[in-house]
């Protein structure tokens, strides 16, 4: 089976590295999928959920906060200002912001609360 090696990397860490069959991404042009053989890429990432399906047949998903994703030659890079893996997101403390974000009228963090709810619970955001 054809795989990519993936590596997601936050501004201050390495969230996750392996192998995968698929990656999802929120990019400036819309949802995005990378599979291998996949077309050389270079986008800005949205604040959006990253969906990995690894080679195992896991998924693994990650909250994304605006950055970069590059593929090449089967290697995709996605360097995010702020990754969360889903089981990494305090979900009470999420729904808190989104309800301060929301009294506030703050769209963009009202939207980086809602993303990282999504990833925590495992469900695609809006």
């Amino acid at each position: 089976m054809a795989e990519l090696h993936v590596e997601l990397v936050a501004a201050d860490r390495k969230v996750w590295s392996g192998a995968a069959t698929i990656v999802v991404a929120r990019t400036a042009s819309g949802d995005t999928g990378i599979m291998p053989g996949h077309t050389p890429v270079l986008s800005v990432l949205e604040t959006g959920p990253v969906t990995i399906r690894t080679t195992d047949g896991g998924t693994v998903i990650a909250a994304v906060h605006g950055g970069f994703i590059s593929f090449a030659n089967n290697k995709l890079s996605l360097l995010a200002e702020i990754a969360e893996l889903a089981d990494e997101i305090d979900v009470a403390r999420a729904e808190r912001a989104l309800e301060q974000a929301k009294l506030e009228l703050d769209e963009h963090a009202e939207r980086r609360a809602e993303v990282r709810l999504f990833a925590a619970r495992g469900l695609k955001a809006a």
